[in-house]
């Protein structure tokens, strides 16, 4: 599966071809969907409603964007048809939303609810036919990368950590090279043993005989192991070479930290603080924090009264606490309290855990839907956070982690944020563990961070929110 990269980010292009042809599919719907509805009015009516095109472009590309939001477009999707059915369904009435409001901002685009149902009903089978064809055919072999892996040791071993279908969509292995420099591992850690190889021939004659698309470079010691002239060789004839860095940062979203070298961090492209970036994203946040305040001043007042009923006697509403921004720069994050006024009175820092006794009943709700982080959108108006970035952690965390985990520091390079690439990307963060793997996902968000990506992240929040996953 080839990608193509979007402002830095990379794209399946398959996924990206779904997208373009279910917006075809959904303007087909639209049109169908009107005809059914008209069918018996009069030419009177029918010259009402038209023009047709830009409502139902318009219904295309809204209808596509909030199935974005509620996940159907990522390359890890594994989910059967029901589940399909069942997402595809919630996009469709989270869609009725977006176009409600565009209705009212723009009278022209209105068609009615009859024909907007009609068309979302003729809509659903269509996209349901196009999924299943789509997602057997993306996972044959025949439209993956066909790859081959020059090492067969510890670092080559990571790529066997992408054992599902879905992580495995992009490419396929044709073999791994056991190269002087690598290093015998453990029959539970090696790499699929069955897929080590000899090549028993010069390596730009075995590329040209398996028709290999890309050599990903993986030696544990490249020291007078790398056969140089052969890979040059190789790049000359048209296969794409690459090391295991790039190669999982294209294909996991994520930067790897156990072979990661400040090297690789100042000679590849990415790591970008421009002036120009810094206003853009500063501009967009207060601009988008402005418009949303309207919408969530009486849901925050909702959730005040709840927090405040549930036990008067508590005195806070609100609970403030120190956090690391951007340049390990401390500011004050405000939250709603979902916590008892006790949780930590022994003034120890403790990380939430699953079931955690600590959660008031209320905050157990607030804190499933994200309710409990609406203050924070006054940090983004005092300019301590961005609505996208790295989430914000506690000093005493900080401190620890800088000790423990490389590069941890790094993360602060921008501001952090309410959502993020880590916090979508990966489950709620607990342990020390938890945070080396959140750290490779804000690594990625550091290096390629763009306008692109954040309204990316920002429409995939919408799935993680709805569904509730990471919420502890």
């Amino acid at each position: 599966m080839t990608t193509i990269r979007i402002f830095k980010h990379y794209i399946p292009t398959p996924f990206l071809l779904l997208g373009l042809l279910e917006v075809v599919l959904l303007i087909i719907a639209f049109h169908i969907g009107v005809e059914l509805r008209f069918l018996d009015a009069t030419p009177a009516v029918r010259e009402h409603v038209q023009p047709l095109f830009p409502k139902s472009i318009t219904f295309g590309l809204v209808v596509v964007v909030t199935m974005i939001g509620l996940g159907l477009y990522q390359r890890s999707l594994r989910e059967g048809m029901e589940a399909m059915t069942l997402r595809l369904g919630a996009s469709f009435l989270v869609s009725i939303v977006p176009l409600t409001l565009l209705y009212y901002l723009f009278p022209g685009l209105y068609l009615g609810r009859g024909a907007l149902f009609m068309a979302l009903l003729v809509a659903l089978p269509l996209l349901l036919a196009l999924r299943f064809y789509f997602f057997r055919i993306v996972d044959q072999d025949l439209l993956k990368r066909r790859v081959l892996v020059l090492g067969a040791g510890e670092k080559a071993s990571m790529i066997s950590r992408l054992r599902r279908q879905t992580d495995r969509r992009g490419f396929r292995v044709v073999g791994y090279v056991h190269m002087p420099g690598d290093q015998d591992l453990a029959d539970e850690d090696r790499v699929e043993q069955e897929k080590v190889i000899s090549l028993g021939m010069p390596l730009p004659d075995y590329v040209r005989k398996m028709q290999v698309d890309e050599i990903v470079l993986a030696v544990d010691d490249r020291r007078n192991a790398m056969p140089v002239d052969e890979i040059l060789d190789c790049k000359m004839d048209g296969v794409e070479v690459c090391d295991l860095l790039s190669f999982f940062e294209r294909e996991a979203g994520k930067v790897l930290l156990d072979i990661l070298q400040p090297s690789w961090m100042f000679l590849s492209d990415g790591f970008d603080q421009g002036v120009l970036r810094s206003f853009s994203k500063r501009a967009f946040d207060v601009v988008f924090a402005l418009a949303l305040l309207p919408v969530l001043l009486p849901l925050m007042a909702l959730v005040m009264l709840a927090v405040y009923l549930e036990d008067p006697r508590a005195g806070s509403i609100l609970f403030s606490q120190v956090r690391v921004g951007l340049n390990n720069h401390p500011f004050t994050i405000y939250k709603f309290r979902s916590m008892t006024v006790t949780a930590e009175e022994d003034g120890v820092a403790r990380w939430a855990s699953k079931n955690d006794a600590r959660i008031t009943r209320v905050g157990s709700i607030i804190r499933k839907g994200r309710l409990d982080e609406l203050p924070q959108i006054f940090n983004v108006l005092r300019g301590d956070m961005s609505f996208v970035g790295p989430r914000p952690e506690r000093p005493e965390f900080v401190s620890q982690l800088e000790e423990t985990i490389p590069y941890y520091r790094e993360r602060h390079r921008v501001k952090p944020g309410l959502t993020g690439w880590a916090q979508i990307r990966y489950q709620y963060g607990s342990s020390e563990r938890d945070a080396f793997e959140k750290l490779q996902y804000d690594l990625y968000y550091v290096k390629n961070h763009g306008v692109f990506l954040d309204l990316l992240i920002l429409l995939t929040t919408a799935e993680v929110v709805l569904w509730g996953k990471g919420a502890r």
